[in-house]
């Protein structure tokens, strides 16, 4: 199968999978906008979620009336502005009432102002970070790229806790074991680039067992990490090297770059997520195509099932 024709057999897959799965309760927030209405009413009608719509109630009707989009049916619940729906969405949250969040048409920092609020919100001890699940055509599996949208210059120990919640991700969509490629620009460990030293103490965190769960390796340049023969040809043994699951990037800049330079140039669809909060957060864009939507409401979908799983065996 040519790359032309192997285009969204990943995604296809990942949607598939969600098949037998009871939807989950999602507050979708401040659904202002056609896309952001539309992209929930997708969701719903693929019986990945149910939304719960949170917004100006005048204003999403309206939406819906303008663009003939069905919200009978719905629970929507009224409120002032975007500040005060991200505001009532965490609520739900913390009253157990939806295990998923799904941005509407406020901004992203509104949303997680609320998310990460001290006394309100809805933070864990796990650094929140986001991560693209990529269907890049040129590559033979799901690619897992973080953080290239909440985390702009991480420490090491943060980078720790975003490697550790693209583990889960990974093995939550049938990853058993994940491999993790650090990257930088070049494969070997220098003081003059700081982040082959981070990446050199999590391969060594991953030794003792700080960070568990998957395969790391690093510092890896990028051309490495996915390609066997480029690894091949500087003499890299590794068995990450060509065959990465998640692409763990230096910083928010570089991992920001490589997405879309990997959704431009190279054809892919890139669903996101953010994690480390309670629940999954769905972060979409106006910019993404139906497809790379469902995408990422399956991505929450199946992540929340199996936190739910997980949680009910503790409990147990």
């Amino acid at each position: 199968m040519d790359a032309t024709s192997s285009r969204h057999a990943k995604y296809d897959a990942l949607i598939a999978r969600c098949a037998g799965l009871p939807p989950v309760a999602t507050a979708v927030v401040h659904p202002c906008d056609a896309a952001s209405l539309a992209s929930a009413l997708q969701g719903a009608a693929a019986g990945l979620i149910v939304p719960i719509l949170i917004g100006p109630q005048a204003r999403i009707r309206a939406v819906a009336a303008q663009e003939h989009l069905d919200i009978a049916g719905l629970r929507l619940i009224d409120t002032p502005h975007s500040h005060a729906s991200a505001d009532k969405a965490v609520e739900l949250v913390r009253a157990g009432e939806v295990a998923a969040l799904m941005k509407g048409s406020l901004h992203t920092d509104e949303l997680m102002g609320a998310v990460v609020g001290h006394t309100t919100g809805i933070r864990t001890e796990r650094r929140i970070s986001h991560v693209f699940v990529m269907d890049v055509p040129t590559y033979h599996k799901l690619l897992f790229i973080t953080d290239a949208a909440v985390n702009i210059a991480p420490t090491l120990e943060e980078k720790a806790d975003i490697v550790a919640n693209a583990i889960e991700l990974a093995q939550a969509l049938g990853v058993a074991v994940p491999k993790v490629a650090i990257l930088s620009a070049v494969e070997t460990v220098t003081a003059k680039i700081p982040s082959t030293i981070d990446a050199a103490a999590l391969c060594k965190m991953a030794d003792r067992a700080q960070i568990k769960g998957g395969i790391l390796d690093g510092p890896l340049a990028f051309d490495n990490a996915i390609s066997a023969e480029a690894a091949a040809m500087k003499g890299i043994v590794s068995p990450v090297a060509g065959d990465a699951d998640i692409l763990l990037v230096p910083d928010l800049e570089a991992g920001n770059m490589l997405a879309k330079e990997l959704t431009f140039l190279a054809n892919a669809d890139a669903a996101g997520l953010v994690l480390g909060a309670r629940v999954p957060i769905v972060l979409t864009s106006r910019a993404d195509s139906v497809r790379a939507r469902l995408a990422s409401i399956a991505v929450a979908a199946i992540y929340a099932s199996a936190r739910r799983i997980a949680t009910a065996a503790t409990q147990g």
